[in-house]
């Protein structure tokens, strides 16, 4: 069998056709990535439009349009919808399909496991195994869409905030957004793309010399190191004054607002004094602040619906743009930290 890094679904068209180069002519490599990513086939016997010698020679090398394979999915009270799906390793990964009436987004994973250790996110208590080759990434996007097309919808907005850190992983990362953004695939505009961090100066920096217009969502959580570091272990590599000095450049070099996530726990960040400093750290800046309830299943405890409500106030009176997330999926864990590795055993 093929490794997944070899796979299809993270290849280009001229890759494709550079892999086949002595089998088919350019015109059949972009056939196959189009029947690959725009129709989102589920297997080769659907590519109807090439020869059956040559879907015979893709089953053969290729096994499977896409590395994964569907475990199980729970559906919530709310249609969000979760799905575990098993890697050609044995790993296994979360994605989640958030559907509204106007849109339908995906939140993807990025690796198996997470490093970071943030402390009220589940996704990290079970370790880091590895990170996710670009085709394994786009293939949790591309499933997604063979359900949707099935009931007259489409992938609109994709969102790289599900299990791992995604710059942790930036190669695959970005080879994975450009694969999505591709005309020929299902050419998702980049700013309907969203990848998140929990605050990797360098590659922030890096995402900006790259000409690709993704929005950036930064995780922030506290507007001072000291808890900031209690929260979160990263800000002690890269405190916030080195973060923000990367943000602001991301900002100057791509006139692009950025998203700064601050999960509220209550008696740790969501006091007047912390939205007092919030309010003074991004004073100025081009930004949104896009407050997130801490979820079940973390240890943490969310703050009342009042104390939320003036967290927000104290925001919106020093000017500073603010959204509360509302609550998809909290009840199959399908929320914002909730994610985690699982093994086979026992799912249902």
């Amino acid at each position: 069998m093929h490794t997944a890094q070899e796979h299809l679904a993270g290849l280009f068209p001229e890759e494709i056709a550079g892999r086949l180069e002595a089998e088919v002519p350019p015109y059949r490599a972009r056939q196959i990535f189009s029947w690959l990513h725009r129709q989102a086939a589920a297997s080769f016997q659907e590519m109807t439009s090439l020869p059956r010698a040559l879907i015979e020679e893709l089953e053969k090398r290729f096994q499977s349009p896409w590395p994964l394979e569907l475990v199980t999915s729970r559906l919530s009270a709310d249609g969000t919808e979760k799905y575990l799906f098993a890697l050609e390793d044995g790993s296994t990964i979360e994605t989640v399909l958030l559907p509204e009436t106007r849109r339908q987004t995906v939140c993807l994973s990025t690796q198996v496991g997470c490093a970071m250790n943030c402390s009220f996110c589940a996704t990290g208590q079970a370790g880091f195994r590895r990170d996710l080759t670009a085709g394994e990434i786009a293939a949790q996007v591309l499933f997604v869409q063979n359900r949707l097309k099935a009931q007259g919808k489409t992938v609109t907005n994709v969102v790289y905030m599900g299990m791992g850190e995604p710059l942790a992983n930036y190669q695959a990362v970005l080879r994975s957004a450009r694969l999505l953004n591709h005309p020929e695939g299902l050419n998702l505009g980049a700013r309907r793309l969203t990848i998140s961090t929990c605050g990797l100066v360098p590659q922030i920096r890096a995402l900006a010399e790259e000409e690709l217009q993704v929005n950036l969502a930064v995780s922030l959580h506290a507007a001072d190191d000291r808890r900031r570091g209690e929260i979160m272990p990263i800000n002690k590599v890269y405190p916030l004054e080195e973060l923000l000095a990367a943000c602001d450049y991301y900002t100057a070099r791509t006139n692009r607002r950025i998203s700064y996530e601050y999960a509220l726990i209550s008696g740790i960040n969501d006091s007047p004094q912390a939205a007092q400093k919030l309010s003074d750290l991004l004073q100025g800046r081009l930004c949104h602040v896009n407050l997130i309830p801490v979820n079940p299943g973390s240890g943490a405890a969310r703050p009342s619906s009042a104390r939320i409500a003036a967290f927000a106030q104290m925001l919106e009176r020093a000017g500073i743009p603010v959204s509360l997330r509302k609550e998809r999926g909290s009840d199959i864990e399908a929320a914002c930290g909730q994610l985690r590795q699982r093994t086979l055993e026992g799912q249902g």
